[in-house]
């Protein structure tokens, strides 16, 4: 793990702190930054299914018979 002096907006920092129901200001930081993180994973993997969807790679679930006997 790094050690990092960085100056933080404290009101941003509370109001972090409250909605990750988080106690310290280092674990706010943490779980601020995974938040961020799995979001942007989160955000690649939509636009890839968006971009499978919109070149037809999921076009056979749409009719039944093909995946049901």
């Amino acid at each position: 793990m790094s050690k990092i002096l960085v100056d933080v907006d404290d009101e941003a920092l509370a109001d972090a702190a409250e909605a990750f129901g988080t106690k310290t200001k280092k674990d706010t930081v943490n779980v601020a930054l995974r938040e961020g993180a799995s979001r942007l994973r989160r955000a690649k993997a939509l636009a890839e299914l968006a971009r499978r969807g919109e070149a037809g790679d999921f076009d056979e679930l749409l009719d039944k018979s093909s995946y049901r006997s």
